[in-house]
């Protein structure tokens, strides 16, 4: 099991008007994780005369404490109808992650104290929307679960919406540490998804995550526990093997939890990549295997008006009749919500 320990906490002051940041600040500053408290607005007390990679490495080990603004959430879609802004950035190294763009150089696992502010807002766009359900994502630019341990933010968030008729959550996560997760009170508001891959590409690309049998296992307890279960299958790579091996990984789902697909959301989503991630990728992982070869590749522009380069129509075609194909097999009655 991978647990997430930073080697440096950042604590904005005004964190500490809040219970959560002076619980965190307590507890890390008892520790021998280095802790400092900064200004609520600034920059951080580090050496910036170091290189882009090394910058990008140490961030992925800092915490940071933050109050978050609440003039607005962003939209979510095809996730869901806005993001639910508890945390961001994530100590996983996948070569190909978006936040490798998303959050630039210093991809700071940054975690909101205002807990009860956000969910207070949360509350405000339910209303807004009745009587239509208003579903929220949790992992629009983070994975949430690592710093659970640390806040219990994803437990708060999940009782708040059990008790919420109008209000639906939903996160999705590489980590396996679901355990506090298995006892609460959900009533079925909250969905986990967990985001496999083959093993191929587990090993090759996605550095300090759990292994396929472990978020597969994870996925087992919460679906045994009565959450709405889902996975992401995402990149999926065309590889020699690879056919061979994202049968096995949708047969796993099936026999893992003993069931048919009943009850469980699929979502199917190809490698594509863009020349800024590129180059942000080269640099940070030298050597990297990731498949980035341009003349392979479909240009394509998409919703935010950025280009990309993807699969070609005819390999789009290929992958996803294979995978209706295995899906229909092993998970039959499992929802596909989309493939991109």
């Amino acid at each position: 099991m991978k647990t997430f320990i930073p080697d440096n906490v950042i604590i904005r002051e005004n964190a500490l008007d809040y219970p959560l940041g002076e619980k965190l600040y307590n507890t890390f500053n008892e520790s021998e994780v280095r802790t400092r408290v900064v200004s609520a607005r600034g920059p951080f007390p580090f050496d910036n005369n170091v290189s882009f990679k090394k910058k990008y490495h140490r961030a992925k080990k800092t915490l940071v404490l933050s109050v978050r603004t609440l003039s607005k959430f962003q939209t979510c879609k095809p996730s869901a109808h806005y993001q639910l802004p508890l945390v961001s950035g994530c100590p996983g190294h996948c070569h190909y992650c978006y936040l490798s763009t998303n959050l630039g150089k210093n991809p700071y696992i940054k975690v909101y104290v205002n807990i009860e502010e956000i969910l207070e807002k949360a509350q405000d766009y339910i209303e807004e929307r009745k009587p239509e359900n208003t579903i929220f994502e949790g992992a629009a630019t983070s994975d949430p679960l690592p710093p659970e341990k640390w806040t219990g933010s994803l437990s708060r968030t999940i009782e708040f919406f059990s008790r919420n008729q109008l209000g639906s959550f939903r996160f999705v996560t590489k980590f396996t540490e679901v355990d506090p997760f298995l006892k609460l009170d959900h009533k079925q508001k909250t969905e986990i998804r967990f985001s496999l891959n083959s093993k191929y590409s587990i090993k090759k690309f996605e550095p300090d995550t759990p292994g396929l049998e472990d978020r597969i296992g994870a996925a087992a307890k919460t679906y045994n526990a009565g959450y709405k279960t889902g996975f992401l299958i995402a990149p999926i790579f065309i590889y020699e093997d690879w056919e061979q091996e994202y049968e096995e990984l949708v047969k796993k789902i099936g026999k893992s939890l003993n069931t048919r697909g009943q009850g469980l959301s699929l979502e199917l989503i190809t490698h594509r990549f863009t020349a800024r991630a590129k180059n942000i990728i080269e640099e940070v992982y030298p050597g990297t295997e990731l498949p980035m070869n341009e003349e392979e590749r479909q240009f394509k522009y998409g919703q935010f008006g950025y280009g990309k380069y993807v699969y070609p129509k005819e390999t789009m075609h290929k992958i996803k009749s294979f995978m209706e194909k295995i899906i229909n097999s092993y998970l039959p009655r499992a929802e596909t919500k989309y493939f991109v």
